[in-house]
């Protein structure tokens, strides 16, 4: 079903409705804009696979319930981004939801399996990969674009349904938890502005007042993408924006002598820059930002974390899950440093976290036994 009209949406929607799940996958365009353009929606529930042509359907409001609907689950593949186009384009969060990827890892699949591999993996189907790179926002489509598109939800309720027996059989579901509702959450999906000088390549080259004027450069930037809908490097590159508060120019002159800022910037964005400059050399010291130091690890830490790697990938192997996801190796070395890890809270800590707590009280002991790792309660009696 291919669906070019407000009409056929409620339809296609008044047919989804009661499922136990819809699964859910869109393409879409970024290369030259800051939001991604939503080019095209897929659906399926058992017995419905459609696609939504967003770009011929200007209001995709129809949507809403179904989106909301607490007794559906959206089913997704690695669908953070997915999500967040559909929180762009209904101004709300699909929920509740559930990421075959993530849930994968559970099964004993790699971390980021891809979908195609998943699918092969449990329905021993292959996916016709030809049309990887569509422009998706070119019309008309062809049949063949469109039944291609359809794959990628076409065998995810199965893939879904497979996924979720077998983890309620093995007691983690309620592992997934707090994954989907993370996923969920519109405060995911939120950019806060002010924050955005984090994410600057190099920022770690300045001083701390030179990260005061970052901060003001890099907050008007995603301002500035975000009113022009066009991607950040092109309204400024990062290397532009380090160099501007490394050399805190006070004037227009000063400013374009700085390398990679032409005329058109300096008469375009002059004003605006001087004053964000401006604002950040302004920042009293004591609320200078700085970037996060790592800590050394004690040694003592790392070689405590070569030793709970044992158990690690002991427990891993019992469980049918890869290592790296229950702990990597700095993970280890900072749980056994009293830090934050993963390993201290939610289902991790409880399928070792709290294991490696009794190694490291001493109340856990390792040893071989025929050949194997035995772990085991310890006892100096």
């Amino acid at each position: 079903m291919y669906v070019q009209d407000r009409e056929g949406l409620k339809q296609l929607v008044a047919e989804l409705s009661g499922a136990a799940c819809v699964a859910i996958d869109t393409e879409f365009m970024r290369e030259k804009t800051y939001y991604p353009r939503l080019c095209l929606l897929q659906l399926a529930s058992d017995t419905v696979v459609a696609a939504v042509d967003p770009l011929a359907i200007d209001d995709l409001s129809p949507l809403e319930p179904l989106m909301a609907d607490a007794a559906t689950t959206k089913v997704f593949h690695a669908g953070q981004q997915d999500i967040e186009i559909l929180y762009r384009a209904l101004g709300s969060t699909p929920a509740p939801v559930f990421d075959t990827q993530i849930a994968a890892t559970l099964a004993g699949y790699p971390l980021q399996v891809g979908y195609g591999a998943l699918v092969e993996g449990m329905l021993g189907i292959t996916l016709d990969k030809s049309d990887t790179f569509t422009d998706w926002a070119a019309r008309p489509l062809t049949a063949e674009q469109v039944d291609y598109a359809l794959n990628d939800v076409r065998h995810l309720p199965d893939v879904y349904a497979r996924l979720r027996d077998e983890l309620a059989e093995k007691d983690r579901l309620a592992w997934l938890a707090d994954d989907f509702e993370r996923l969920a959450d519109p405060a995911t999906y939120e950019v806060v502005p002010e924050e955005q000088w984090r994410k600057v390549k190099r920022a770690s080259t300045l001083d701390r007042r030179g990260l005061a004027r970052l901060r003001e450069l890099a907050a008007w930037r995603e301002v500035e993408a975000q009113r022009r809908d066009l991607p950040r490097r092109w309204v400024l590159a990062d290397e532009s924006l380090v160099e501007i508060a490394r050399r805190a120019p006070a004037d227009r002159p000063a400013l374009g002598a700085i390398r990679g800022i032409g005329e058109r910037a300096v008469g375009r964005f002059g004003d605006a820059l001087l004053r964000a400059v401006e604002r950040g050399s302004g920042v009293p010291d004591e609320d200078l930002p700085r970037l996060p130091k790592r800590r050394r690890i004690a040694r003592e830490a790392e070689q405590l974390a070569d030793l709970m790697a044992v158990v690690v990938r002991v427990r891993a192997r019992e469980h049918g899950v890869a290592p790296s996801l229950l702990a990597g190796k700095e993970d280890l070395a900072r749980f056994a440093a009293g830090e934050e890890s993963p390993l201290a809270n939610g289902w991790r800590h409880a399928l070792v976290g709290a294991e490696l707590e009794a190694l490291l009280a001493g109340h856990v002991a390792l040893r071989v036994d025929d050949g194997a790792i035995a772990i085991e309660p310890y006892s100096d009696r």
